[in-house]
Parts: structure tokens; C-alpha cells; sequence
């Protein structure tokens, strides 16, 4: 909070001294003032003194974003377009987009329209595509006006720009009106961001303009009523706009259809949730809704236990709906039906036609792994099934199954092969002249900045051989996040196919090792479990935040923070707090700590931090006396699925590629039940 009265306080005790960090000074201090909001005082400590190079393309930036907000807006043109001679590409976009507001506030529109063309081209926010349409005003282009402000009135309904390009498209001569797409288009746009009212508000502007004309028409608005109805918690007058989308053509009455049967999922009645799947199906069987309809009745048969029913119902699924994009969903859980029945040999064919029909499906590796588990199951002996554990170790070292395999074959008395012959690697290299500006922005204290500089560069890269010393690079600068973002573009073939151990390093760093390792020390914790969730929560990067509200590292949300900050006995943090990663870590691994202490698992903890410790609680009660994959997989809700099998992943990896006897650790193939009391937020 006190940031900008420090940066003033040590550039001042630096001009004293006549220091040569003065320009550094003044740029850091004039950027934190005007963020602050007191752009006269940014405009002064930003003019006081040059900046050092490469850094005077920002301070002529920032020195115009400071003149613009005090009311100067043709000084600010003239120091946005000082700053544009020397501008990065990054700062350039930002820059050029600033020049065309300012010179558009000076009532300069014939300059700002070429300014504005270029910027809108290149970032069409809904900034600069209203002010974009403001020039066009003057230099006559009338198709061009209406688009753009079209373009922000359908596009960002929720921006108070919006509602002037409605105003301005009204006034025109001849005026013009919203068609009910448009409408329909808003009313969306409302929904989606959580403005139910407004929605509603839009759908009733369009029926007062007797817009809604015809069963269709009023089918298709009644369906968009009833969600945002549900939104507003008003359920009877949404099952009244249901009934009426109900009678409307197919398409729409399928979408009502399915709208009830999935409120009746998400509410846990499974029995009436089958019930309108199935007469979903049966009732619409040419529509995606229908489709929708039979693959999860049939799910809901495998929750439900029903498993021969499940394996009948799959088997349909796969013959009706060939073109599926989740055939080979249901080829996997008529699987899964055969291994909860023991029934292994069919198990085993139904995974045969999953890998022969769909060779490169995200399911090939636990199908695989499953196959060989079958034979085991059915009476295989390890001279069998070993090869085909190795196989799966092999072919996806780095995944859930791999780990699993590795197990097996310990229970079997052979030992398995290395996932990754060599752990990973960084290496020493000469950083690449494109991230100088960077470094130099982060000692500046402009990380923001900094930041917009990596991600440019990184999008600018072409090829592994370019990745590699960048990713390296970043990783010595600290810059976890983007060096993985680098490693996921371009180097995923080199870490997991050549296996090769430079690559491997940008996957796996032991990312603010200092603040992990003194806050598992602290917790008890096993610091390769915090390295495992926030690989999976963040990728490492401090700045995330997820559409939940959940931030950093550790992607915790504030009001879980603050009862973090309640049992660790300090004061609530600020929601801006947790993206600062050595807060975020603490507070993750205090929460994580607390889970394993009443899990006592990583599987459970993993399901836990994702789902809430009273899923955790439910699912083991419900099948905790299934083997741990058996387990994994019944888990009911899918993103929970693949969370738990990529942190346990990660988890025994960070250990076999960094701890001294890493091979050593195993991974327990029980459930323990969970302790009664413990965290249960």
C-alpha cells in the first residue's frame, strides 16, 4: 500500500546523493503515483529526469498517460509518439492505441482515424472500436460507424461503452434498430457474465418491439428466459417459460428438454436426472440434445452401481451414435462396467476396440494400463502382464498410468523401467538478446511491463531450437509461468518423446523453492505435493486468476484465504494479496497440510483441494473400499478425474527426479478412510 510513497522517498534521498539511479527512480515512483491516481504528481516525478536507456520509450508512455488524466491530452500525443519511436512491438500496441484517444480528446479526429484503424485492427477492444466509430464520424465512413458501434453494443453488452453505441446508432439517420439475434446476442452476453437482470431486461426490449413474431421466435426467446429465470432464482416462472420452449421446433424443445434434466443432475436426484435423459433420447434422438440424453443415462447407471444396465446401455450408445465425439467416452466406461462386474475378458475387449478404433485418443494410455490390469485380474501371470505395465511406462512416462504401472510391477517383484532415464536439467546459457529489455523493465520495479515483454517474445518463437535457451533463460530470471507456457508450445516432443532432461526442467522446476521448502518445513508437508498442485492449479504463474475468483500460485479464493489467514491467527489478507507467491504458498501450504492430515492420502488431499473436503469425505464413504485406480476412476465429476491423476503424477515424479531415494517412494493402492474432524472448508 505504501509502495509510491517509498519509491518517492528513496528517489529523493537519491537526488540528494546525486546517485546515478535517478531515471530508474523517477520512472518507478512516477508510474506508482499515477496508479495511485494523482496524475499532476506522476507528471512531475516523471519529467524530472531522463530515463536510462532502454527504458525511455516507457517513461515517454507513461509521462503521456500521466498528461492525458491531467487534462493535457495533446502533451500526451506528443509523448505517446516520442514514445512510439523507440517503442518494443509490445509497448508499441499499447502506445499507438493511447495516441489515437489522446488526439481524439483534443478534437483532432481527422489525425486520430489512421491512428485508430491501425490500433482497432490490432486490438479490438471495445475502447477503441467505440472511439475507432467516433472517427469515422467525421471522416464520413457510415458502414464503418455502424459496425463498429454495433460491434460493441452485441460484442461487450456489459461495457459502459455499450450502452453510448446504442444511443449513437438510435440518433442516426435513418436510425438503427437491434434485430432479435441482436437482442438475443445481448441478453447472452448478459447471462454469461452474471447480469441475469439485465438479460431479462433485454429480452423484454425486444417483445415490446414486437420483435418475438411466431411459435420459433417465441420458443427460442421463452428458452433463453428460462435461464436467465433460473439465474434470478425464480424456478416456477422458469418452468413456465419451459413449457412454452417446449412446444417450439425440435432443436429448442430438445435444448428445454435438456435444460431440466440437467438441473435435475446438478441437484444430485440422479433417479429423476436418468429418467429425462432417457426420454430426452428417446424423444430426440437426431438432436445433440438426444445424443446428451442417452450418454449420460447410461453414466448415471454406472454411478448409480448398475453396472450390467451401464455396459447394455454404453454398448447402444456406441451403435446409435457412431459420429460421437464421446464414443470413445463410452467405449472407456463400457469398460469400466466390465471391470466393476469382473467380468475381465470382456473388459479387456471392450479397451482392444477403444485403442484399435480410436489409436490416438487422450484414453489410450489408462486403456492400455487397464488392459494389462485385467489380464492380472483375470489370472495372468507376471511374466505376462510385466511387459505390457512396461509398455504403458514407456509410451506415457510422465501420466497417472505410468505411476500406476510402476506399482504393479513392484507388487509383481519386477522392477520397473525409468520413466525418464536422466532428471531434468537446467542449463547455463547466454540469455537471448530479446529478454534485455525485460531484465531491465523488473529492475526498474515495472514487472507488469516486464511480463508483457516475455509473453511478446514468446509468441515471436518458432521452434525448439529457439525454445530451448529462451525457456532456460526465463527459468534463471525466475520466470517459472512463462518458461512452462514456452516448454507447452514447443518442447513438449523433446521432454516427453526424446525424454531429453533440458526440456524436462521447464516442465518441472522446483519453482520459489526457497518459500515452498521453508513453508512445507513448517507444515510438515511434503514439498513435492506443493509443487504438484501448483504445477496443476497455475503452471506456476503468481498472475492467474481463474473465473472463480481463484488466485496465484495456489489458486486460492479470497474467503477461503481469509479463514486460512482466521486459523493461522493473521490479519485477512487483501484479495490483491494472494498473488503475491511467497503469501499464496503459505496459505496453500497450510491448507494442503491441514488435508493430508485428515486424508492421509495424496489422492484424497488432491480431490479435496479440488472439489471440497466434503465431496472427499462422501466419495470414500461411498467407495473407499475400492483399490486406489478403481477409485480414481469412479470419481463421479470429471474435472476432479483428471486433477487427482495429474497431481499424483507430478507428485511422484518431482520426487524421482529430485529426492535422493526419489524411487523409493510409493504410492499407497488403498484408501484410508478420513478422519471425522479436520478441514472441512
Amino acid at each position: 500500500p505504501d509502495a509510491a510513497a517509498l519509491a518517492q522517498a528513496e528517489l529523493t534521498a537519491c537526488e540528494a546523493k546525486k546517485c546515478p539511479d535517478a531515471g530508474r527512480l523517477g520512472l518507478l515512483a512516477g508510474t506508482l503515483v499515477l496508479s495511485d491516481g494523482d496524475a499532476a504528481l506522476a507528471r512531475d516525478l516523471l519529467a524530472r529526469h531522463p530515463a536510462p536507456p532502454p527504458l525511455e520509450a516507457f517513461q515517454a508512455f507513461y509521462l503521456g498517460q500521466a498528461r492525458f488524466y491531467a487534462g493535457d491530452p495533446n502533451g500526451a500525443a506528443g509523448d505517446f509518439e516520442r514514445a512510439l519511436e523507440k517503442a518494443s512491438p509490445a509497448l508499441a500496441v499499447r502506445a499507438r492505441a493511447r495516441l489515437g484517444e489522446a488526439l481524439l480528446e483534443a478534437h483532432r479526429p481527422k489525425d486520430a482515424a489512421p491512428v485508430l484503424e491501425s490500433a482497432a485492427a490490432a486490438q479490438p477492444t471495445p475502447e477503441l472500436l467505440f472511439q475507432r466509430a467516433l472517427t469515422r464520424t467525421a471522416t464520413g465512413n457510415a458502414a464503418g460507424l455502424r459496425a463498429d458501434l454495433k460491434a460493441v453494443a452485441l460484442r461487450f453488452p456489459t461495457h459502459p461503452y455499450a450502452e453510448e453505441a446504442l444511443e449513437k446508432l438510435a440518433a442516426l439517420k435513418p436510425a438503427v434498430k437491434l434485430t432479435l439475434p441482436e437482442h438475443l446476442q445481448r441478453a447472452k452476453g448478459f447471462l454469461s457474465a452474471g447480469a441475469a437482470t439485465r438479460a431479462q431486461e433485454e429480452l423484454e426490449t425486444a417483445e415490446k418491439r414486437s420483435l418475438v413474431k411466431g411459435a420459433p421466435a417465441q420458443a427460442q426467446v421463452a428458452l433463453l428466459r428460462a435461464q436467465v429465470l433460473f439465474a434470478r432464482s425464480k424456478p416456477e416462472e422458469a418452468e413456465k417459460a419451459l413449457a412454452v420452449a417446449r412446444k417450439g421446433p425440435p432443436a429448442i424443445a430438445a435444448e428445454a428438454a435438456l435444460v431440466v434434466a440437467r438441473r435435475a443432475l446438478r441437484s444430485d436426484d440422479n433417479a429423476k436426472a436418468r429418467a429425462l435423459m432417457v426420454a430426452l433420447d428417446k424423444a430426440y434422438p437426431s438432436q445433440a440434445a438426444g445424443e446428451e440424453g442417452a450418454f449420460f443415462a447410461a453414466w448415471l447407471d454406472m454411478q448409480g452401481g448398475r453396472f450390467e444396465d451401464a455396459a447394455k446401455s454404453f454398448a447402444d450408445y456406441e451403435k446409435r451414435y457412431k459420429s460421437s465425439r464421446r464414443r470413445d467416452e463410452a467405449m472407456w466406461f463400457r469398460a469400466l462396467a466390465h471391470l466393476r462386474l469382473e467380468q475381465y475378458p470382456r473388459a479387456k475387449q471392450a479397451l482392444d476396440e477403444l485403442v484399435t478404433a480410436y489409436p490416438k485418443t487422450s484414453l489410450a494410455p489408462q486403456a492400455r494400463y487397464w488392459m494389462a490390469r485385467a489380464d492380472e485380474l483375470g489370472g495372468a501371470k507376471a511374466a505376462a502382464v510385466g511387459p505390457s505395465y512396461e509398455a504403458v511406462i514407456s509410451a506415457a512416462p510422465a501420466s497417472f498410468y505410468a505411476l500406476l504401472a510402476s506399482e504393479r510391477l513392484h507388487e509383481l517383484g519386477r522392477t520397473p523401467p525409468a520413466a525418464f532415464p536422466q532428471p531434468p536439467k537446467q542449463l547455463t546459457l547466454p540469455r537471448p538478446p530479446e529478454l534485455e529489455l525485460a531484465v531491465a523493465l523488473t529492475r526498474a520495479g515495472l514487472f507488469r511491463d516486464a511480463a508483457d515483454e516475455v509473453q511478446s517474445r514468446v509468441s515471436g518463437l518458432r521452434s525448439a531450437d529457439q525454445a530451448l535457451p529462451f525457456a532456460h533463460a526465463l527459468l534463471q530470471l525466475g520466470e517459472y509461468g512463462h518458461a512452462h507456457i514456452v516448454a507447452a508450445r514447443y518442447l513438449w516432443g523433446r521432454a516427453f518423446g526424446a525424454k531429453a532432461p533440458d526440456a524436462l526442467a521447464a516442465f518441472y522446476p522446483r519453482a520459489f523453492s526457497q518459500a515452498v521448502e521453508a513453508e512445507a518445513t513448517r507444515q510438515a508437508l511434503d514439498p513435492f505435493l506443493v509443487w504438484a498442485i501448483m504445477r496443476r492449479e497455475s503452471a506456476f504463474r503468481p498472475e492467474v486468476m481463474s473465473a472463480a475468483d481463484a488466485r496465484g500460485l495456489m489458486q486460492i479464493i479470497p474467503p477461503t484465504a481469509t479463514e486460512i489467514a482466521l486459523k493461522m491467527s493473521e490479519p485477512a489478507p487483501a484479495p490483491a494479496d494472494l498473488f503475491a507467491p511467497e503469501r499464496n504458498i503459505r496459505y496453500g501450504a497450510w491448507y494442503l497440510a491441514q488435508l493430508m492430515k485428515r486424508f492421509a492420502h495424496p489422492a484424497l488431499a488432491a480431490a479435496a483441494y479440488n472439489a471440497g473436503p466434503k465431496a472427499a469425505v462422501r466419495w470414500t464413504q461411498e467407495r473407499g473400499t475400492l483399490p486406489l485406480d478403481l477409485f480414481v476412476e469412479s470419481i463421479p465429476y470429471r474435472e476432479t478425474r483428471g486433477y487427482v491423476k495429474q497431481v499424483l503424477a507430478d507428485l511422484y515424479l518431482y520426487h524421482r527426479f529430485y529426492e535422493k531415494d526419489g524411487t523409493r517412494a510409493r504410492l499407497a493402492m488403498t484408501v484410508p478412510p478420513p478422519a471425522t474432524d479436520g478441514v472441512s472448508f
